[in-house]
């Protein structure tokens, strides 16, 4: 489980942490802890690799273009429209 599915969903990983559902904790696809209950067992499964994510913006392949003028002229200009 991500950072941001636990900060997103905390009301609902609490509510099946208490019914005894176990969640490995990521950040960047790492596994950095693990949230149990109190009572549950260390299990011995040893995580060997982090998990990959994919999809995302990098998948897209976006070719950024290059600006025709510095972006100090292109302010400039902007500013003097409101003058």
């Amino acid at each position: 489980m991500s950072q941001r599915e636990l900060r997103n969903e905390s009301g609902r990983v609490l509510r099946e942490v208490g019914e005894g559902q176990s969640f490995i904790l990521t950040n960047n696809g790492v596994p950095v802890g693990k949230l149990s209950p109190l009572d549950a067992p260390t299990p011995t499964l040893k995580i060997v690799r982090p998990s990959k994510r994919s999809g995302g913006w990098a998948d897209l392949r976006i070719v950024r273009k290059q600006a025709t003028q510095p972006l100090n002229v292109t302010i400039d200009e902007m500013r003097e429209d409101r003058l």
